[in-house]
């Protein structure tokens, strides 16, 4: 028998030929597993909005306004194009998400003492002796306790994912948003998407 015509078997482990990876997608249990995101910080991811937030359960603040800005990390695997997604879709989808919110007043829909009562018109919010009435179009009623800005962040992530898989028929790994109310102060939330 011929050195040519041995079984496969036969041959050293140590000289058998594997086929080697696909660098691009390395094996899961690879030590360099590659996690890839995009992130878009523009200056026009903006939106207007009033609100009001109570500290400490009892304390209320004034009803005031914050120009926000937004900022988004979109994790996940790369897509036949080698993106984890488009950047024009991304801004897109946010630029949607935003205008929902921009010149609104926002108001929490679960807050144990801020009380809504929602007409055709108008909105007239209360919290202890304090009293606001707004325009039923000006207003946003929000599922949330309070119209903090990482519950806002939150917020917004969670439209985010809806929009993506509406608009791009997408679902990414995770998000981070993160939100400035103002210079210096901004407040995240990330967000882990089960597909």
């Amino acid at each position: 028998m011929s050195r040519l015509s041995k079984p496969v078997a036969s041959i050293p482990a140590k000289r058998r030929i594997k086929p080697s990876p696909d660098p691009l997608t390395p094996s899961p249990n690879s030590p360099t597993m590659p996690h890839f995101h995009v992130r878009i910080s523009q200056d026009d991811l903006t939106f207007s909005a009033a609100h009001f937030i109570t500290l400490e359960g009892d304390t209320c603040e004034r009803l005031h306004g914050h120009d926000y800005r937004l900022a988004v990390e979109v994790h996940g695997p790369l897509d036949e194009n080698h993106c984890v997604i488009d950047f024009l879709a991304l801004r897109d989808a946010l630029r949607a998400v935003l205008d929902e919110l921009d010149h609104r007043v926002l108001l929490p829909m679960e807050h144990p003492s801020i009380h809504l009562n929602v007409g055709q018109h108008e909105v007239e919010a209360t919290f202890a002796e304090r009293r606001w009435l707004f325009p039923r179009d000006d207003c946003l009623l929000l599922p949330m306790p309070n119209t903090t800005t990482e519950l806002l962040a939150q917020h917004l992530g969670r439209r985010l994912i809806d929009e993506l898989q509406s608009r791009c028929c997408t679902r990414p790994a995770r998000i981070r948003v993160e939100l400035q109310e103002c210079c210096g102060f901004t407040a995240g939330c990330q967000l882990e998407c089960r597909a």
